[in-house]
């Protein structure tokens, strides 16, 4: 019998992650959860049965310490999915640069050094499956939110390169676009548009799509977002 797949979930919460790591340990597969506070992951480590562990991935210390990690764990990840983002709001005359560095260090900077510790994993094995979250910020930039569109369409970027280069490799390099609000207990949504935001657990069905598609075709890019939303 094959071995279990291993998953890690970067940036994990309790929204979209929460609902993939469900439905990836429901699957059959080991699941690690990363976050800058793991402690807040306990409830959802003690559901899945995941192994949570911190990380900060704008330090790469941090991320190649997590990497090694999960693989003495868990076995070195199969899949990785990067769902860490910051953003810094405000008009661009009066935005603070330190805010605007922290904001692209952590949707881009901290994207590429997950990227690269997921290449160096999959490529041993010539296989696997990276995804990274983006939003519609990736791809169209809005009023007094430069720097959250400056991350992610860097990170989309990088998405884009990555698939051109692992592909042939047998590693799939997808990015999803997230283009709505998503449902939470924080956010719920209002009684007369009850489909007016995302459902977690829709989009995490939408990733476990990409996980299982087969190399002759490939999705690399991919938008999800309630009917009702414009775009």
């Amino acid at each position: 019998m094959a071995e279990a797949e291993t998953a890690l979930i970067v940036g994990a919460g309790p929204g979209l992650s929460a609902s993939l790591a469900r439905k990836l340990a429901a699957s059959g597969r080991k699941v690690a959860l990363a976050a800058r506070n793991a402690e807040k992951l306990a409830g959802l480590v003690a559901e899945t049965g995941a192994r949570a562990y911190p990380c900060d991935v704008a330090d790469a210390g941090s991320v190649s310490a997590l990497f090694a990690a999960v693989a003495g764990d868990l076995g070195a990840p199969d899949i990785v999915v990067f769902n860490p983002s910051a953003r810094s709001r405000g008009p661009v005359a009066d935005l603070v640069p330190e805010e605007v560095l922290r904001a692209l260090t952590i949707s881009a900077y901290g994207g590429f050094l997950v990227g690269r510790e997921a290449a160096r994993a999959m490529e041993p094995k010539g296989r696997g499956t990276i995804l990274f979250t983006g939003a519609s910020a990736s791809v169209k930039g809005y009023p007094l939110s430069a720097p959250f569109a400056m991350g992610k369409f860097a990170l989309r970027g990088l998405g884009q390169s990555m698939a051109r280069e692992l592909g042939p490799k047998g590693i799939h390099v997808a990015h999803v676009v997230i283009d709505g609000g998503i449902r939470s207990d924080a956010r719920p949504a209002p009684a007369d548009a009850p489909l007016s935001l995302l459902d977690p657990d829709a989009i995490a069905e939408t990733y476990m799509h990409l996980i299982g598609q087969h190399p002759s075709a490939w999705t690399f890019e991919l938008e999800v977002r309630p009917h009702a939303e414009r775009f």
